[in-house]
């Protein structure tokens, strides 16, 4: 069997690997970009590859129907969404991710910019940098002061690994956690399970943890953030086809909640709507970087070879290198 690997994928990584197959490493991150449908089609030719472990590539329907016998697909992400997975099924080809690769880099993003917006430190360094402590000793301590993270109750919409990750670090803040998931069923009784619009009306922070779907596309919208309170922060490191963009600006720029920290958009590069957002001195922007760590690039390996190697251990289909 001959892996093609266009993920990132450690040295560590790909020698696991080697133990069941000739691997072919051609990372997608050298040109800068993701491989298109017509560049990843050739490197499948060319490698003469039997599987492929892939990131962001564009495995599209004519991608997989055009090599039908692939033994597997890996996706090195939270979702598969670049894959056509009604393709994949229709073929037999077994499809696997990597749930939780970045759970721990987004947790910490979620805390570090949350603590960020509530002690307005942004303004408070622009002040810095822009000189003005002449102004008086006590100015920048009374313009500045902020909040504590301690004691906030946080709304989570969406309890899988990110979710839950967050969750057991704010808790030694401490914070009062609630959270949204009609599909979670089991969980630690120190959370308190709500309905999303009493969610959004009893949180203090409201943070975003869904995928995109057809029940979720959309979901977040005017009436849910309206419900929210005047001081409350809406954060969505998640999708941002699962919020209305309208119903938040109007929020954020009729200072109906305190602010909002975003790391998506519903363009990327951003429109001009977008970028009312962005510079809003309300809100605290990031450029889809949550997940964006080199530990991640670990994780997922880690867990991408975890399955595949429990897949091949599980399956009676003898594994035979080209």
């Amino acid at each position: 069997m001959r892996i093609l690997i266009t993920a990132p994928y450690n040295q560590d990584g790909q020698k696991e690997l080697s133990g069941i197959a000739e691997v072919v490493y051609r990372s997608w991150k050298p040109q800068g970009r993701a491989y298109n449908e017509e560049e990843l089609m050739a490197l499948l030719e060319e490698t003469a590859a039997d599987a492929l472990i892939t990131e962001h590539d564009h495995v599209t329907a004519r991608v997989i129907e055009a090599f039908p016998a692939l033994r597997f697909i890996g996706v090195c992400r939270g979702t598969p969404s670049n894959v056509a997975l009604d393709a994949a099924a229709r073929l037999g080809i077994p499809v696997f991710h990597t749930p939780a690769r970045n759970a721990q880099a987004v947790a910490e993003l979620f805390v570090a910019n949350v603590i960020t917006l509530l002690r307005k430190t942004i303004p408070a360094r622009q002040w810095l940098v822009d000189g003005r402590w002449d102004e008086g000793a006590h100015t920048s301590y009374l313009e500045f002061k902020g909040n504590e993270l301690a004691g906030k109750s946080v709304g989570l919409v969406g309890f899988g690994a990110i979710g839950r990750r967050i969750a057991s670090m704010l808790e030694n803040f401490p914070c009062t956690i609630h959270f949204y998931d009609p599909y979670v069923t089991e969980y630690n009784q120190r959370y308190r399970r709500m309905e999303l619009d009493e969610l959004f009306s009893e949180s203090d922070i409201v943070s975003i943890h869904l995928p995109v779907t057809n029940d979720t596309r959309g979901m977040i919208d005017g009436s849910l953030i309206s419900l929210m309170k005047k001081d409350a922060i809406f954060v969505n490191t998640a999708r941002a086809a699962v919020v209305k963009r309208d119903g938040l600006l109007e929020a954020i720029e009729n200072g109906r909640i305190r602010g909002a920290i975003l790391d998506v958009f519903d363009h990327e590069p951003p429109d001009e709507t977008d970028y009312r957002l962005i510079r809003h001195p309300n809100v605290l922007a990031t450029p889809h970087t949550a997940g964006a760590t080199d530990e991640v690039e670990d994780h997922h390996v880690s867990i991408m070879n975890a399955q595949v190697l429990k897949h091949f251990a599980a399956s009676a289909e003898p594994i035979q290198t080209k």
